[in-house]
């Protein structure tokens, strides 16, 4: 940020222009997101969204920031919540804050997957994932034996397949319902890291 808010009204104004910024890129998509209509968005001038943000590759910058580390939040606060529970408790839940996160602004989710150059969200999205991978990773090393596979690389495998399916079905839609949908990532998960189906 061009400008760092060090008071309240200061900090209101940000938060008010990355809201705007929020609803402009959901509505318009990334090929029509433009300061100016951020501005307009905002209820203010452009020259006082720009003594925050020098141009739109900013303001983009920490619109994905808020928006995976809101979404990260959600998913992280869950897994950590259910990190002594067996997987066929742990791994609902956690799909379920994952799905909830996602469907929280679909549009805004689908313009971000699909329109904004990745460029924008890597960092953080590899932030995201590297903290899930870790709780993962602890939770599966107190599950490991003698030889058995690396804690780390299972939980890599795991969050990155989660993460495709709950973005296909939040943007597609097929026609599973969301409780399937849970049953059926619960049981591909306890399978792959016990070896055994879930328990009824």
């Amino acid at each position: 940020m061009r400008k760092e808010p060090r008071q309240e009204r200061s900090r209101q104004m940000v938060e008010r222009i990355v809201s705007a910024g929020q609803l402009v890129l959901s509505h318009d998509g990334y090929a029509c997101f433009a300061t100016t209509r951020v501005a307009d968005a905002a209820g203010i001038s452009p020259g006082s969204l720009y003594q925050y943000f020098s141009n739109k590759d900013e303001l983009l910058s920490v619109l994905m920031e808020r928006f995976w580390a809101r979404t990260g939040a959600r998913v992280t606060a869950s897994l950590a919540d259910h990190i002594t529970d067996p997987p066929d408790r742990l791994v609902p839940n956690t799909v379920e804050a994952l799905l909830s996160a996602m469907e929280h602004d679909s549009q805004l989710l689908r313009v971000v997957v699909e329109e904004v150059p990745h460029r924008y969200s890597d960092a953080h999205l590899h932030a995201l994932r590297r903290r899930i991978q870790d709780l993962g990773s602890a939770y599966l090393a107190g599950r490991e034996g003698p030889g058995e596979r690396s804690g780390t690389t299972r939980s890599w495998v795991l969050v990155a397949a989660m993460e495709a399916l709950a973005v296909r079905w939040v943007l597609e839609r097929p026609p599973i319902p969301r409780a399937s949908l849970v049953e059926e990532l619960t049981l591909l998960a306890n399978i792959y890291v016990t070896g055994a189906p879930a328990s009824d």
